[in-house]
């Protein structure tokens, strides 16, 4: 896109800035306007008629939210990127949710201010319009309102760089959302990396991510450039992100933040273009509270939040996935494709699918394999859920289920004594009752007499 003749309106109450940001702007071919306040802003916006708006988000006044309010009324169509301070990302997150296209985060790279300025004119321009490719999307099969308006946001998010963190259960779909996000994105044609935290032993995690150079420790015997630079110009998908080790959680951010990887063993950093995607099951509020997670890392991943809801919230999307997998499957081994009953497929919409698609997929697997006709009957669907349904329970549900029996335990040995028994726990008191809130329990209950 030729940047000559676009129209730029730039506002921030610090006019050192505004000067440097307009003389980057400059450089590349843009039209620039300035405005030292909302106010300022908002009486040159219909002379200026600006292509794109960057706003600074905490200026007297009217602010940079209510500076975008004021634009949207006056014209929806012209794109808004928030400018804000590093304190202020939890507001920019909101900003992001009720329409504003991107935010920059102070100190602004040139480039990257450049860079974003561009994508928010791709958007305006009608880039992100409906289109009949559907390929970015491919893969996932859907029908339900709840996944279409999902994949509406990400086909938004992916025409920017925001850093994006994708929620929902085990099974709903996270890496594939993803590998769309990334397919939609002007970085198509880059690297699509993905990592799962939990799948690297923590020894190895660091090499892995960051990369090594030679002798740097006993069995680096060649240098390794590491998963951030072979994504560069690509995207980076951190899968089970709630399990990172907090060691590594500050170096992941350090990234983030300064587009740069330091390799083990090595004095020098690089420079990487990485787009990240993160992904989660974990309630990482709750893991923040436990400092098993970084607050300062989570506003970081959390720019655009997209969460997937579980199977048994969209079951109509239960018959096209059945009968998607059973195409997928027969095709595979050769095979005429099945068909389930009409009393089949009720048995499987009315399923609970704890474990969401990947649970379907292994019962309509397991249905295919043992069906010795050319339907699959509502009897064989009984016996292949109820055997799945016997697998052990994920880690997350495992977890608290102990953590309560072990709080309940604890109390019941201590009559209800909360320092007693979180000195038992080796856990400081307000820890203590941080956890016994979280899981409902009363201590009072536990006292002797209670009751009786």
């Amino acid at each position: 896109m030729s940047e000559q003749g676009y129209r730029v309106l730039l506002v921030d109450d610090e006019a050192d800035l505004l000067s440097l940001w307009k003389l980057r702007l400059e450089s590349n071919g843009y039209q620039v306007e300035t405005a030292l306040s909302g106010e300022e802003a908002l009486a040159k916006f219909s002379l200026v008629n600006p292509h794109v708006v960057l706003t600074d988000l905490r200026m007297p006044g009217i602010d940079g939210m209510a500076l975008f309010e004021a634009i949207r009324e006056k014209n929806k169509a012209v794109p808004v990127i928030i400018i804000t301070a590093h304190g202020s990302i939890p507001e920019a997150v909101e900003a992001t949710r009720q329409g504003v296209v991107s935010f920059l985060t102070k100190p602004i790279d040139g480039k990257e201010l450049i860079r974003e300025t561009e994508k928010a004119l791709r958007l305006s321009s009608g880039a992100t319009a409906v289109d009949l490719d559907e390929e970015w999307r491919s893969d996932i099969v859907s029908k339900s309102a709840a996944m279409e308006e999902l994949l509406s946001r990400a086909k938004l998010v992916a025409e920017t760089d925001a850093t994006v963190l994708i929620r929902g259960d085990s099974g709903t779909g996270k890496e594939l959302l993803a590998i769309a996000i990334h397919r939609a994105s002007s970085r198509r044609d880059g690297p699509f990396i993905p990592v799962n935290c939990t799948a690297i032993p923590e020894s190895l995690l660091e090499s892995e991510l960051f990369g090594h150079v030679k002798g740097s420790f006993t069995g680096a015997n060649q240098s390794y450039a590491g998963l951030f630079q072979s994504a560069d110009g690509g995207t980076l998908f951190l899968d089970e992100i709630g399990d990172m080790p907090l060691h590594l959680q500050v170096k992941i951010l350090r990234v983030l933040q300064d587009r740069k990887v330091r390799p083990v063993g090595s004095a020098s950093p690089v420079s990487v273009d990485v787009r990240i995607i993160s992904a989660t099951h974990r309630d990482l509020e709750e893991a923040i509270e436990s400092r098993e997670f970084r607050e300062d890392l989570f506003y970081r991943l959390n720019v655009v939040n997209l969460v997937l809801p579980p199977l048994h919230e969209r079951k109509e999307d239960i018959p096209v996935l059945a009968e998607y997998f059973v195409a997928t499957l027969s095709d595979s081994i050769g095979k005429p494709e099945k068909k389930f009953t009409p009393e089949a497929m009720q048995t499987l919409v009315d399923a609970a699918w704890p474990g969401n698609v990947r649970q379907l997929y292994n019962v309509v697997e397991h249905a295919v394999a043992l069906s010795t006709s050319s339907l699959i009957a509502e009897d064989l669907l009984h016996d292949v859920i109820k055997q799945d349904q016997k697998k052990i329970a994920p880690f997350a549900e495992a977890r608290r289920q102990f953590e309560q029996q072990y709080l309940i335990q604890l109390l019941q040995t201590t009559r209800g004594n909360v320092t007693q028994a979180a000195r038992i726990a080796h856990r400081n008191r307000t820890d203590f009752y941080k956890l016994l809130n979280r899981h409902h329990i009363v201590p009072s209950l536990f006292k002797e007499g209670v009751g009786g």
